[in-house]
């Protein structure tokens, strides 16, 4: 996907202007640039801090080579390279088509007759190379694009001449694991049979939808390659017959290119074909939406804010923020702040399943979000994660430098703030936007205790701004950073905050309080103490919180590091009941809470329900279904969803646990168990690894898989739409 340029990307490789990024790793940045005359280009470059290193430099320049040898029948054609600039870059042809891990992704496993013309012109690429002397050495699906015309090999940055041991440390496995040949895997001489037996894992992934060696761990990996046996289950018998050989763990039994390409094809028919119009399709797309990308360019960060590279992210100190005062906002490519868009225009929906093959992924449409706009993260970093919020028709969340307004049908924003609000300190009831007021003139004397009143606004939807201040407290401290705004329900609003002095993290001789607050009339309606922290702790007391009928039921974290289950009298406060979340990362549960009039719902682990009256358990999948584990889940019309590992989406009884249905098909098997799926009324949207898929509620299959870097998912009830916040991408997909 492409992404902006950073401000302090080069303005120019040669005659050829960056437009966007297209990708970046430990070694260098992938451009997407334009020429003179309109020509687009893909520059590679090498990071300065790496070409600075003579060998890396030559092994640059060797890449350019080894592509120049493939050539444009091949590879994606060398066009232009400067290997001995400061910032060494190659350019080549901008190839329109996608990887084959996208393109199998988007069709599904594909048919017998695709993967026999793939693998044949594979065959032809690494003959090509190997005529040349030149081995790949690092085969594998994300290398292969998929063109109309016949597939490009790319990516030689570890290509070398057969035999040539000077770059490649003795003993090193370098590659990509679950593609390498085994030879490869125990750090011994990687010759042309070791690109045939990746070249046929790759046409075994082509074919199933799964690497040949599994998934793992690298040493489980590299363990698997060289003595295990490859998982060919699935694979077409005429198919089994000709890659059965190729990987053969002994090299000089395996076939040669020509060998392989003479049982894979005869060569007949143009490429395009034997394609699936899926992948058809998405190769039209591409071409049309390489010239709809626009050069933008972020803008530095301020100085006040500007952080080395290599740190890790973390909460910044509220003294630092108070004292730094207000600077650029929201990053959003609607505003004018050089930010990105991307497939803004509204997608078509779910879809019936495709007709095709079906081994170990089922066949989907591969679909666009409706929006999607680029976000900074928030300025109190990412720990608690932010939200988005459903209020109204808007999503509003806190990103860049302040919290903004975005249109939750269009994705146009409405506003953004430079306030420096802090996610933790900002709620909705749906209807209404609350949030905490950094008290005026604390920035030069945060530190007083009880010296800055607390208090409370609702933020105008039309504006953004939060002048309507409707309570005040004069016994916490206002400019603690703590202070959460925990969640708003029927007109109240619940908080915690503390009383004693300022510091950036929690202090013993503070002391602690949950309270509740009328919006209407500003009155405090009941206070609860909560437990001091001690000195310097820095994660907040509660994870999540909601108020279920009259209960307001919350997961705290405990000073040791534990989940604990507290559920209140929403009216006076008073602890009802609360008990232990045994074996669950805080982290894993700072999500919504899953609940109805009877029942919580809880996962990351075993999937309980707990009565919310007494906290007594009604079911628990660990009798039933011992040692399997879930996700966090979701509730609607007295179904439990939630994704057990390995399996997929399983819908449940909410009085009883009994296990109604579960996803078909194999593709369930990748499901993620870090995010709650999302309920509409036909579909269920559940993400797995970079996609949200969208399993039909009646056929129970999935249709349907939309591009996502989100790992936080709300429904837009209002809006009908799922909204998807993460890897600085905030989305929107259908919600049916």
């Amino acid at each position: 996907m492409a992404t902006p340029l950073t401000h302090d990307d080069p303005h120019a490789f040669g005659p050829y202007r960056p437009v966007a990024r297209l990708g970046s790793g430990g070694m260098g940045t992938v451009y997407l640039a334009r020429s003179g005359g309109g020509r687009a280009v893909a520059v590679k470059t090498m990071h300065a801090s790496i070409a600075s290193d003579p060998s890396a430099r030559t092994r640059f320049r060797l890449e350019a080579d080894a592509a120049r040898v493939i050539g444009g029948r091949h590879g994606a054609q060398v066009v232009d390279a400067d290997t001995q600039a400061e910032t060494p870059w190659i350019a080549t042809e901008y190839v329109l088509g996608p990887p084959l891990d996208e393109a199998v992704q988007a069709a599904g496993p594909l048919p017998e007759p695709t993967v026999r013309a793939l693998g044949a012109a594979l065959c032809g690429a690494l003959g090509q190379l190997h005529g040349s002397d030149v081995v790949h050495r690092d085969l594998k699906p994300s290398n292969i694009l998929v063109t109309a015309y016949g597939p490009k090999v790319i990516d030689f940055g570890i290509a070398r001449a057969a035999g040539d041991d000077r770059l490649t440390r003795v003993g090193a496995a370098v590659g990509t694991p679950a593609f390498m040949s085994p030879e490869q895997a125990g750090g011994e001489e990687h010759t042309a049979a070791g690109d045939v037996f990746a070249l046929a894992g790759l046409l075994v992934f082509a074919a199933t939808g799964r690497a040949p060696f599994g998934q793992g761990q690298t040493a489980e990996l590299l363990y698997r390659v060289r003595y295990g046996e490859p998982d060919l289950s699935g694979i077409p018998a005429a198919l089994l017959s000709v890659l059965g050989p190729c990987l053969d763990k002994n090299p000089f039994r395996r076939p040669t290119t020509a060998e392989l390409a003479a049982r894979l094809h005869d060569g007949s028919g143009e490429f395009a074909d034997h394609l699936p119009d899926q992948v058809l399709h998405d190769i039209a797309r591409r071409a049309t939406e390489v010239w709809q990308i626009t050069p933008q360019r972020l803008p530095a960060p301020s100085a006040e804010h500007a952080q080395p590279a290599s740190a890790p992210a973390k909460p910044m100190p509220r003294r630092r923020l108070l004292l730094a005062g207000g600077g650029a906002a929201f990053v959003t490519a609607a505003a004018a702040t050089g930010a990105w868009a991307w497939n803004r225009s509204a997608g078509p929906g779910p879809k019936p399943p495709v007709a095709g093959p079906s081994n170990s992924v089922l066949p989907r449409k591969k679909l666009d979000s409706v929006w999607q706009i680029q976000v900074a993260d928030p300025p109190y970093g990412t720990e608690p994660p932010a939200q988005p919020l459903a209020v109204d028709d808007m999503v509003a969340v806190v990103a860049g430098k302040g919290l903004g307004g975005i249109d939750a049908g269009s994705g146009s924003v409405r506003w953004a703030s430079d306030q420096m609000e802090i996610h933790w300190q900002v709620a909705t009831d749906g209807e209404r936007l609350v949030r905490m007021l950094t008290p005026e003139g604390s920035e030069n004397n945060a530190g007083k205790p009880g010296g800055f009143p607390l208090s409370f606004a609702t933020v105008d939807l039309a504006t953004g701004i939060a002048d309507d201040r409707f309570a005040r407290f004069t016994d916490f401290n206002g400019v603690i950073s703590q202070n959460q705004v925990l969640c708003a329900a029927d007109g109240i609003v619940y908080a915690a905050a503390g009383q004693g002095k300022f510091d950036e993290y929690f202090l013993a001789s503070q002391s602690w309080s949950v309270f509740a607050v009328d919006i209407g009339t500003g009155k405090r309606l009941w206070t609860q103490p909560l437990p001091s922290r001690p000195d310097h702790t820095d994660r907040l007391h509660f994870l999540t919180a909601r108020v279920v009928g009259r209960q307001l039921v919350a997961l705290q974290e405990t000073n040791d590091g534990k989940v604990r289950i507290v559920v209140r009298d929403a009216r006076t406060g008073r602890t009802r009941w609360e008990r232990p979340l045994v074996g669950v990362a805080p982290s894993r549960v700072c999500l919504p809470l899953a609940a109805d009039a009877g029942n919580l719902y809880v996962g990351s682990g075993r999937l309980r329900a707990l009565r919310l009256s007494d906290g007594s358990q009604v079911w628990d999948s660990g009798t039933a279904r011992p040692g399997r584990t879930y996700g966090p889940p979701a509730v609607k019309g007295g179904v439990v969803y939630a994704v057990e590992k390995g399996r997929g989406l399983v819908a449940l009884d909410s009085g009883t646990g009994r296990v109604l249905w579960a996803e078909k098909g194999d593709g369930g098997a990748e499901a993620d168990v870090s995010a709650a799926p999302v309920i509409g009324t036909d579909y269920a949207y559940s993400k797995r690894a970079s996609a949200l898929w969208a399993v039909d509620l009646s056929s129970h299959t999935a249709t349907a898989s939309y591009k996502t870097t989100g790992d936080r998912f709300i429904a837009h009830e209002k809006a009908k739409t799922t909204i998807a916040l993460g890897g600085k991408f905030l989305a929107a997909f259908p919600l049916k």
